[in-house]
């Protein structure tokens, strides 16, 4: 891996963040036993405390399930406003594979080579071995982007290359176009991004000015096609399969479907202990409620 991506990586995860998130995922990372905790989305961008907070707890050891990550909802009290999070919890093992892209998986690599915050870590081993897997996951997107892209372009146009590919190839609910949205709101972070994961991938970027010319071999190029056409037709169905792991395992979902709700349409939900405890059977009667609710308004 590129030293000059690895030191760029480290600077973008040392990104500041407000003393509330950082006090959270604290919390998060005594509870779990966690070697590191990553914060993005929108809040990361913003430094809003208001939505649901983005984390992902990386833990020690193997993963214990085929399936991950684990998803659950947390709620924290901060200077008498409620802090709400969604987080995914999987072993940094995995993680670090998976953004390797060694694994099925397109998900961690085409998320984390968008911008992330390290918010919290155990130790240095693990600040570098998160370092050194959100540097892979830069390198694994440069590599399938130079592949999907034009011979010559900016870098603007093979991300948008590899992002509208990613999102085609996942259940989004994002309208069309969504590469572009990530591109706008985060120009300072892709800037000069994609030469650097491209010679850390092993390919000569090839940069006159604003065009990249990445030198990939028609050789080479066809196997990185045909890595990603493997992983394009497993996206939906491994998609579906943590959809349907995550109705049923989804801690705190009743909580964070209510709060949802409310904050969306205005009609408050009582989540009553067999809501809690299950979430899909009360589904119906909550959205028969809800259509009621829009007919009165």
């Amino acid at each position: 891996m590129s030293g000059a991506l690895e030191a760029r990586i480290a600077a973008r995860l040392a990104a500041p963040v407000d003393p509330a998130v950082a006090d959270f995922a604290h919390a998060l990372a005594e509870a779990s036993g966690a070697r590191a905790v990553l914060f993005y989305g929108s809040n990361l961008r913003t430094g809003s405390l208001e939505g649901v907070l983005d984390f992902y707890v990386l833990l020690p050891g193997r993963e214990s399930s085929a399936i991950w990550p684990r998803v659950s909802y947390h709620e924290r009290e901060h200077e008498g406003l409620t802090l709400r999070a969604k987080v995914a919890t999987m072993a940094l093992s995995t993680f670090a594979q998976a953004a390797e892209g060694t694994l099925t998986d397109t998900t961690i690599w085409a998320r984390f080579v968008q911008p992330s915050a390290l918010v919290w870590e155990a130790d240095e081993a693990a600040r570098s071995d998160v370092i050194a897997a959100v540097a892979a996951a830069s390198a694994t997107a440069a590599r399938l982007a130079a592949a999907l892209g034009p011979a010559s372009g900016t870098a603007e146009d093979y991300w948008r290359a590899l992002f509208r590919a990613t999102y085609a190839a996942e259940f989004r609910v994002e309208k069309g176009g969504r590469e572009n949205d990530i591109l706008a709101v985060n120009a300072d972070h892709f800037a000069g991004l994609l030469p650097l994961a491209l010679e850390a991938a092993g390919i000569p970027p090839g940069l006159h000015g604003a065009i990249l010319t990445p030198r990939l071999m028609p050789a080479e190029r066809a196997r990185i096609l045909g890595w990603w056409k493997r992983r394009r037709r497993l996206g939906k169905p491994l998609n579906l399969l943590r959809l349907v792991k995550a109705s049923t395992t989804f801690e705190g979902a009743a909580r964070y479907a209510a709060w949802k709700i409310e904050r969306h349409t205005g009609m408050a939900v009582e989540v009553t202990p067999f809501r809690e405890r299950y979430p899909l059977l009360a589904a119906p009667q909550v959205l028969f409620d809800l259509w009621h609710h829009r007919r009165r308004a």
